[in-house]
Order: structure tokens, then sequence, then C-alpha cells
């Protein structure tokens, strides 16, 4: 990791820029309970809007009755799919899910009417008011049907197939290799942000509304709620309230158009708050797989070629799933170098909840089986896990599974061997709190067997397949106070702080100032998630501090009459090298030096006919070694330690370099033993905090960071890449193949449920 280093100023030590760890700006309300999330979003003439969600998931809707709601005291406004101006459906990749269900629900939980009242029991009653007659369908639950089903959707059940076709498809026709074969399953993860859905519409006297709303993409949301609404996009303003949590669920619409509706129907403010319940109805989550495997090799370990069919199950809508199944099916193979692959990717709509973006974006449901594989493999062979990996293990110059070539850093061979080779910390305590089963003093210490192994993940960066990725950013200095704009969305990544540093680096003035964010004054930043926005938005604010930097010596080059390359900007002043000038920022910007900049990165390309193409970016890799206790007997497991490295580019903030590790560690922990929406016939039946069951601290192991691999990346703003994924993909299929270990059964589904370790047939248990 970076060294921690301060710069003087004067008789103050400053946290100047990259490298450190300043505190977040945002930190101390956070902590105090004194930052405002859009929950706590106020008007005074704020109007409370609620809405009716099918209790089926498949029904036709007969008719809708709003009369007795209507009559309600109170009630200002009861509307359906008829009140909808503009658009009837919206999308993130293209518009097929309905603003209000019209005549079909393909989904429980999909909205059909909206109302406003003017408190929040109000708004309850009315909805219970409303009379909706539907007939109820069969529902489409199970996707291995749903190609050969009846369209649940005018677009038909096929979201999207991937045939990824890979060098020389004779490469496996010998008999002297050794071949392994799998199939897996991942469940359906909730994303289970804090805070649910929220937000407030205020109408404006323009005919336009603004949008209070927390979100990952404001200038996207703007454009779905101004198509909806019938209006010009100038005239849907969104402004980035505060967010609590996100991890992909909010890159679709929610509550949005609902709250304009209201707002504009009723002449009054409206806000919404989803109860969580509502919440796990209310937005995407990420998509439960099926994937098969088969993996050929050499006896020496050299991978020949890979098999694989994955089908993603993407529920009733779109969403993102497309680019989902895109991704998984890129990355199919693993960090690996493999000369010939078959890999076909499918998504199917389902009368399941829908599915989206979730923090590592199909690269999670296709490492747990990859890594599976090379485990498997490397007991076919009667290899070491380890080195299996590190024969195989790709590097620059490297051909990818897409047929791309690898240009920039991408350590894999690092990453595992820092991995693998850190001491471990692990001990094994008698105290009952520390066995399996915790305070519930149900495991015998005597049963508990103790499995250990790693597994390794990668994934691209930004986004692909020929997707005009760019963000814009402004800087103004201006008194010696440096203004950022930029409309990246801050969802807890960090990017408050980051662009503050940045600013600092390049400019080198002490104040940042951080402006709203919002789609009025600044260009669209894309969204908060693919691990773009140090990238994207870093590079677009690096851009424009480095432009007002030029500008401002080319002046004072010109009012001094100095050569501009004797000038310098250092310690909040403007200085020439040989000693001719030295002015304080403050006296040298009282006339204000402003750019606006577009960042973009290289161009990609879509994947071609047989998935072949320059699709992607940038890539990360990450590998995670994982301790666990298992009570074979119970079915219990204690995740002991996790141990990480990671490829970084370049760290920025070590601080918050490592609170994306932890984090996405707690949820990869999640998804392995713990989290799943339990979905029987297309109804969620555990949608609470009380049964969906999240990793809490007393879940969560000490989380050891083994190394970060620092090799600047080309192109990317200070040679960084992005953290936040990788730790979520690499985490899981480490814990799920340490149970394995531990207790000698196959597992091939996850999350791991204490009935899959307890009430499986007799098998060869781990070593003590």
């Amino acid at each position: 990791m970076s060294a921690v280093s301060t710069t003087l100023v004067g008789d103050r030590k400053r946290e100047a820029g990259i490298g450190e760890s300043p505190p977040r700006p945002d930190g101390v309300p956070k902590v105090t309970g004194e930052f405002a999330f859009s929950s706590d979003l106020w008007h005074d003439r704020m109007l409370w809007g609620g809405t009716l969600r099918s209790p089926h998931p498949s029904a036709r809707i007969r008719s809708v009755d709003i009369g007795p709601a209507m009559a309600m005291a109170g009630v200002y406004t009861v509307l359906t799919h008829a009140d909808v101006p503009g658009a009837a459906t919206y999308g993130l990749e293209h518009p097929d899910q309905p603003v209000l269900a019209a005549d079909v629900v393909r989904y429980e939980g999909e909205p059909v009417a909206i109302v406003a009242a003017d408190h929040p029991e109000t708004a309850r009653r009315a909805l219970a008011a409303i009379v909706v007659d539907y007939e109820i369908t069969e529902p489409l639950v199970d996707p291995s049907l749903a190609e050969a089903a009846p369209p649940i959707h005018p677009d038909g059940n096929l979201l999207r197939r991937i045939h990824l076709r890979h060098g020389d498809p004779a490469a496996a026709d010998r008999n002297d290799l050794v071949v392994v074969e799998g199939t897996y399953e991942v469940g359906m993860q909730d994303q289970a942000f804090l805070g649910p859905e929220s937000g407030l519409a205020v109408p404006a006297e323009d005919g336009g509304v603004e949008l209070y709303v927390a979100t990952q993409w404001l200038h996207v949301d703007r454009d779905q709620v101004a198509a909806c609404l019938g209006l010009d996009p100038g005239l849907v303003r969104l402004t980035l309230a505060g967010v609590g949590g996100a991890f992909g669920a909010r890159e679709d619409l929610s509550l949005h158009v609902h709250l304009c509706l209201l707002a504009l129907h009723t002449g009054r403010p409206v806000k919404m708050v989803y109860g969580r319940e509502e919440s796990f109805h209310g937005h995407v989550h990420r998509h439960p797989a099926k994937l098969w495997y088969r993996h050929h090799a050499d006896t020496d370990g050299t991978l020949v070629r890979v098999e694989a069919r994955l089908l993603f199950d993407g529920g009733s809508y779109a969403s993102s799933s497309g680019a989902v199944i895109a991704n998984a099916t890129c990355f199919a193979a693993g960090p690996y170098r493999v000369p010939s692959a078959d890999v076909e990717g499918i998504v199917v709509r389902t009368n399941n909840p829908p599915c989206g973006a979730m923090r590592g974006f199909g690269a999670v449901q296709t490492c747990m089986a990859h890594e599976a594989q090379m485990d498997r493999l490397a007991g076919a062979l009667g290899m070491d896990p380890i080195e299996l990996r590190l024969h195989n293990a790709l590097t620059p110059g490297d051909r990818l599974i897409t047929g791309q070539v690898v240009t920039g850093t991408l350590p894999v061979a690092e990453v595992i061997r820092t991995c693998a080779g850190s001491p471990s910390a692990a001990t094994r305590p008698d105290q009952p709190m520390s066995r399996p089963g915790g305070a519930g003093r149900t495991a015998d210490a005597t049963h508990v067997v103790r499995g250990e192994a790693l597994a390794v993940g990668f994934k691209n960066l930004m986004f692909s397949e020929g997707f005009d990725d760019s963000s814009e950013a402004r800087c103004e200095l201006q008194d010696g106070v440096a203004t950022i704009t930029c409309a990246c969305a801050e969802v807890g990544q960090g990017f408050v702080t980051l662009a503050q540093q940045i600013a600092r680096e390049v400019l080198s003035v002490e104040e940042v100032v951080l402006a709203p964010v919002e789609t009025a004054t600044i260009g669209s930043a894309g969204s908060t998630s693919a691990s773009r926005q140090t990238w994207m938005s870093g590079g677009a604010v690096q851009m424009a501090c480095e432009e007002v930097r030029t500008t401002l010596l080319v002046r004072m080059a010109a009012e001094y009459d100095v050569p501009v390359d004797d000038l310098v900007l250092a310690d909040g002043r403007v200085c020439s090298l040989s000693g001719s000038l030295d002015v304080d920022l403050t006296t040298a910007t009282i006339e204000p030096v402003t750019a606006d900049v577009v960042h973009r990165h290289a161009p990609t390309f879509p994947l071609d006919a047989d998935g072949q193409g320059n699709a992607h970016v940038s890539f990360a890799v990450s590998a995670h070694r994982a301790i666990v206790d298992v009570d074979p007997d119970l079915g219990l497991v204690k995740v002991v330690e996790l141990t990480t490295s990671q490829d970084v580019g370049r760290i920025l903030n070590p601080t918050q370099a490592l609170g994306q590790l932890e984090g996405g560690a707690a949820q990869g922990l999640g998804l392995a033993v713990m989290e799943e929406v339990q979905v029987v016939d297309g109804r969620i039946r555990n949608a609470s905090f009380t049964d969906y069951l999240v990793p809490t601290a007393l879940d969560m192991p000490p989380v050891r960071v083994a190394a970060l691999i620092e090799q600047p990346e080309p192109g990317a703003p200070f040679g960084a890449k992005g953290i936040g994924e990788p730790p979520t993909i690499s985490s899981t299929a480490a814990i799920v193949a340490a149970v394995r270990r531990a207790t000698g059964l196959d597992l091939p589904r996850v999350p791991v449920r204490p009935a899959d370790i307890a009430l499986a047939d007799a098998a060869p248990r781990g070593a003590r």
C-alpha cells in the first residue's frame, strides 16, 4: 500500500491529496446522525405517496376501481396507468417495464396504482380501499422452461443469448486429457442496503418537476422520467439526496416516476418512503443462476479447453440483464489462459422478481463455478490447487476467451502468491462463542472440522461493448478555493473524498468545495457502478483541474512577464522555479478560472456472433483465502479468517480501500452461507431482515490484507483501478471452497445451507 504522507503548509500539516486518507466530508454527519438521507426529506406542503402492488406473480387485470379510495377524506389523488401522460414503459437498457400495470401483472409486487394523501396512514388505508379484479394465471417460474414456454411479455422470454466460441474446438479431442465436469447453482441475493427507497418530488412553476432522490445515475433517471411524463428532459431536474447504500439496486427506477406523477397531478410536493418489505419487492436483485462446466487439461495442469452453459433468471423485466449475462460469459473461465472455449450464456424472462445490477455483475456467479472446477481439476490431477492456478494465470499480452489481448496490467500470479503465502493468524480457541453456532452452544468442539481454500476472480472495469462511456466535470478556482461540480452519485464509495484529494493534488489548494450533485448545471457522470467512477469521474476531475492549472499559469506568466515553464503551483501559491515570483492563490484567482471537461476512456466494441471482440477497457483481479470451522453434524459454519490480495493499480486513499475490501467481503460471505431471497412459485417468502439474514459484526471474521498490488494502469487517473467489486467476486468462492475442504462434500450450490451439510450422504471429512 502507498505510504501516508503529509505536506507542510505554514505551521500546519495539510492532508494534501493522492495516497493519503483525509477524513470524509460526510463522515462526521453520518456518524453523529446529522446527515440528511433521502428518507429525511421534508416540505411544508408535503403530501405522502403510496403504491398498490400486485399480490400475484402472474395475472390479468379485469378492472381497477379507485372510487372507494378517492372518496376518503385526506386523499388527494389516485392514479392508474391511464394517467401516465407520456411513455407507458421505462427501462435501463430498453423500455419494457410499465410505469403502472395496465392489463397484466408479471411479478409479485408490480405497481398497479399510486395515491397521494395528507398522512402515511391515510395513504395506506386508501391503497387498501382500491379494488382490483385479477384473473390469476399460471406463473412461469422455472428459467429452464422459459424459452419453450408461451411468452409472458410482448418481447418474448429470451432476453439475450451469447454463444462464445474461441480457439480450436477440436483441441479437446484427445484421449490423454484430464476432464472434470460439474453443475452449480447460485441463489438470488438482495443488495440489502440499509436505506430503503425514498424521495421527494416538488412541482415547479415552469410546469416541470424537481425530484430529490437516492440514485446511482441521475441523468439516465431524468431521461426515463421525462419520457414517461411527456416532458422535455430540461423540465425534469434531479438532485441527489443522501444515499443509504446502493450496490446496484438503485440503477433502475423505482418510485421516481410515481413521485413526479403525483406531484404534478396534485400541485403539491409528494414524499414516498418504502418499508423494508416493499423495498424487497421494489428493486432488482442478483440473478440466480444455473451453471454447467467442463474443463479439459493436460496432465501437467495446462488448461486446454473450457466448456460452459450459463442460465440466468432475469425475472419479469430486462433491467441490465443483457450486460450481466455478457459479463458472466466473458469471464466464465476465470483469470486463466484458455486457448479453446465454448461458452453459452442465456438470460430469460420469468414471473420471478426482476433481477439486475449487483456488486460483481455476473462475475460472482461464474467465479463460484470456475473456481470449484479448478479445485476439482486439481484433485483429478493430484496437483496443488494453488500451483494449478499459478500455472495457468493470465499475464499482460495473453488473449482472453473473447479474443481480446490484455494490454494493461493484470498481476494474477502476484495476487495469488501474496494471498496464499500470507501467514494466518487464525487459532483454535476453546470458547463456545468462537465455535459454529456461537451463543447457541450447540457445537461440540470435538466435532468441529476446519477447512482452508483459496479462490481467484476477475472482471472488467467501466462499461463495455461499445457503450459511449463518459463523465463530465467542472472545476472553478476563485479566491484560492476550488469548486468541483460533477454528477457522480456518492453512494458510499467515497468519491466525495477522492474528488477533493485530486483537486488538492493538482491545484495545491487547501479548500475544496463540492457542488450539489444534480442534472440542471452539469452533464452526466454515468452510473456509480462497474467500478468506473474512480477512473471516469476521477479522471474528469483531474482533467478539469489540470486545465484550470494550465490556464492560471499561462495567465500569470503573461501578467508578470515570466516564462510559463518556470511557474508551478505549490503550497497554495503560484511560484517560479527561479524565485522571481511568489503569489498566493487567493490573490492570483480573484478573477475565477474555470474549466469544463468530458472524459472518455478508450473505445470498446460489441461482441461479434462468436462472442469475440475488444469489448472491455481494463480488468482487475482479486484473491481470497478463507479459513472456516464447520460442525458437520449440525451443518453450522463459522468463517474464522479471510485473507485477501487485490490488483488496485494505485491506492489513492488507503482507508477507503480497506473499507471497500471489508464491505465487499461481507457481501461475499453473506452469499456464501447466509443470504438468499426465498422465491416460491414467484413469491418472495422472506422479505424482511428477520428472515433474510445478512452478516453482522459478529458474523464477520478478521479481514487481513496480504497485499494490494500497485501496478499503475495506463490511461487511468494516477494509475488507479476501481476497487469496489472484486472483493465480492472471489470471497464467496473461497468460503464455499473452504467448507468443501472441511467436509469433503461437493456443495455445488450457494448459499450453503445447514441441511446441505448435515443431511448430506456420508462422505470423508476434512482434516481437523
